[in-house]
């Protein structure tokens, strides 16, 4: 296993030039104090400054110094990099996979509302069996309060809209006495008639006997 070099502390010590770079790319009064320093695999050191752009906690300012031989430190990189805690974007998600999940949605939103529409006409359908009952209450009520206490008392069971059975039945009773009657009267008149012609023979028969006994 490889351990990292030591430190060079002319890199480390190299926040004049790292503020000088940063300056190249972000107004000062996003860049704050020292937050101190990463030592990389090559050798190079990353220099950190706190961060005072809105929108971007937890995040660093980072310059990447380095030194070649007996030169003197150059920048290689400026960045601004997250740090323990930092408010990052979710992990990116291929466009195959969102739109599945934007489909499968998209179907769980059409049933739910193909649920609701289905419990609206139920309810609808209650409310409109209710009314019905309600019309044919008033119905019968409206009938009920065409009708006199007075009839309502005379009505009984043999009665048929209003029109009291038993007296039909008595009407009936007197048609058929008076027919009787008017038969037995047109009986006795023709029995008269009957006699009369029987008289009117007699006298006939009587005339003629007579007749006969005068001519002799």
């Amino acid at each position: 296993m490889t351990s990292k070099p030591d430190a060079d502390e002319r890199l480390v010590d190299a926040h004049d030039l790292a503020l000088n770079a940063l300056r190249e790319i972000t107004p000062a009064t996003s860049i704050g104090p020292a937050a101190g320093y990463l030592v990389e695999d090559d050798g190079s050191v990353s220099l950190r400054f706190e961060n005072r752009l809105p929108g971007y906690p937890g995040w660093y300012w980072t310059v990447t110094v380095a030194r070649v031989d007996d030169e003197e430190p150059t920048v290689l990189e400026v960045e601004l990099l997250p740090g323990d805690g930092a408010l990052l974007a979710p992990e990116w998600v291929p466009w195959a996979e969102r739109l599945a999940e934007y489909r499968a949605h998209q179907a769980e939103l059409a049933e739910q509302a193909a649920a609701a529409a289905a419990d609206e006409l139920d309810e609808d359908d209650v409310e409109s069996d209710d009314i019905d009952d309600i019309d044919d209450i008033d119905d019968d009520d409206d009938l009920d309060d065409g009708v006199d206490d007075d009839e309502l008392r005379t009505l009984h069971a043999g009665d048929l809209d209003g029109v009291d059975i038993d007296e039909l039945d008595d009407s009936a009773v007197i048609d058929d006495d008076d027919s009787d009657d008017d038969d037995d009267e047109s009986d006795d008149d023709e029995s008269d008639d009957d006699e009369s012609d029987d008289d009117e023979s007699d006298d006939a028969d009587s005339e003629l006997g007579d007749g006969a006994d005068e001519e002799e």
